[in-house]
């Protein structure tokens, strides 16, 4: 795991957007499979019935809120870029991290770097973005609920790093080299690999969109099967048909990908014949 950390900002969007690999929008809600962690004050601001799917424009907000309602506050050397914004990344070669693991990494970072204090619930607003492969994102504000500046430790890269060293270990990663040591020489991917890359993307079960989208589908499905009435027994089975054809194409990604990155045999054209001469 390497951690970096990033320079700061007045603003989240731009960090959100590099997390995210694209901008942030007001129309994609984004799921407990992208935003995986957070500070905990966050449950104070949604009852418990309510899912946190908000837009990546409405994280962002959330997290420059405070910066907007102490517009005085800033570090001691007057530096008003409140925004921290961190980022770790696994080893090529490491296997996938469950949702569960990358949010306990996003915890256990965060607390490296200072910005959640365990037993303090209104300390800095911060979020957990897993939205590309081997990498998740931290993005905090530096600025409390109550207007308080929160000064980082002076040492929290080498923090990050000692606790990516422990993570590494617990979860059984594959640590970063210590020594010097020839970097290995990888082929540049094909065409077809890249597009399979993507095809995979898209058809992930734990970060992929039509994962997303399918769960939605099936948790208002669920909802309106509870509802009164017959019309609403309906719309639910419809729902769970809809469900169903995406995970067919998930399926059907997944299987394109895989002949995509198959070695292609190279035909071969037949020998030619060879005729007999007879003699005359």
């Amino acid at each position: 795991m390497i951690p970096r950390l990033h320079e700061r900002t007045h603003r989240p969007h731009d960090s959100l957007a590099e997390a995210l690999g694209r901008p942030v929008s007001p129309n994609e809600g984004l799921t407990e499979y992208t935003v995986v962690a957070h500070w905990p004050g966050l449950d104070y601001f949604t009852p418990d019935d309510e899912q946190k799917i908000w837009t990546s424009v409405q994280w962002a907000e959330h997290l420059e809120d405070p910066y907007l309602e102490h517009p005085f506050a800033a570090s001691p050397d007057d530096d008003r870029r409140a925004i921290l914004h961190l980022d770790v990344r696994l080893h090529p070669d490491d296997r996938e991290l469950t949702g569960p693991e990358w949010a306990e990494a996003a915890h256990r970072l965060a607390r490296a770097a200072g910005i959640e204090i365990p037993g303090k619930e209104h300390g800095c607003r911060w979020i957990a973005v897993q939205a590309q492969p081997g990498r998740i994102d931290v993005v905090a504000n530096l600025v409390h609920l109550d207007g308080a500046w929160h000064a980082p430790p002076a040492d929290i890269l080498r923090r990050l790093s000692d606790e990516a060293r422990r993570i590494e270990q617990d979860l059984h990663l594959i640590p970063v080299r210590t020594g010097p040591s020839r970097p290995a020489i990888r082929p540049a991917p094909t065409a077809s690999a890249q597009l399979a890359s993507v095809l995979t993307q898209l058809a992930d079960e734990q970060i992929g969109p039509l994962a997303t989208v399918r769960g939605l589908v099936e948790h208002t499905a669920h909802r309106i099967a509870r509802q009164p009435g017959a019309a609403g027994i309906d719309t639910a089975h419809r729902l769970e048909l809809i469900a169903r054809r995406l995970h067919a194409i998930q399926q059907d990604l997944d299987t394109t990908a895989a002949h995509l990155v198959q070695p292609r045999v190279a035909t071969v054209p037949p020998a030619a014949r060879h005729t007999a001469h007879r003699s005359l």
